[in-house]
């Protein structure tokens, strides 16, 4: 595995995986009942999040894992973090657990907040 793959993560599979604006974020939650997952640290969702979301720290693998477990494969999931990062690693780790459609918020928390 590549030093690079390591430290920025791999680009996921475009098929499964969607990277969105804001506006189109928006407008795909705004329906309610959608699996809405803040994968930043309680401290920062704490902070402010989007309504709605469930918060998944991908920092704290145990609860993260124990989270996801919780989720529904068949459906899409919307997850976000501060600025991307964190929300893409998160992807690649949702996408080895079997989930087939993923929507990241372009930009996260802090494009949602602007």
């Amino acid at each position: 595995m590549s030093l690079l793959k390591v430290l920025f993560g791999s680009k996921p599979n475009t098929d499964k995986v969607q990277v969105v604006s804001r506006e189109a974020y928006a407008q795909r939650i705004e329906k309610g009942k959608v699996q809405l997952v803040d994968v930043r640290t309680s401290r920062e969702f704490n902070a402010g999040h989007i309504k709605g979301a469930k918060n998944l720290d991908f920092f704290n693998p145990s609860q993260f894992k124990k989270g996801v477990a919780t989720l529904d494969k068949s459906k899409p999931v919307y997850l976000y973090c501060q600025s991307g990062n964190r929300s893409r690693k998160a992807t690649n780790r949702l996408l080895t657990m079997g989930f087939n459609q993923i929507i990241d918020l372009a930009g996260g928390y802090n494009a949602w907040s602007r």
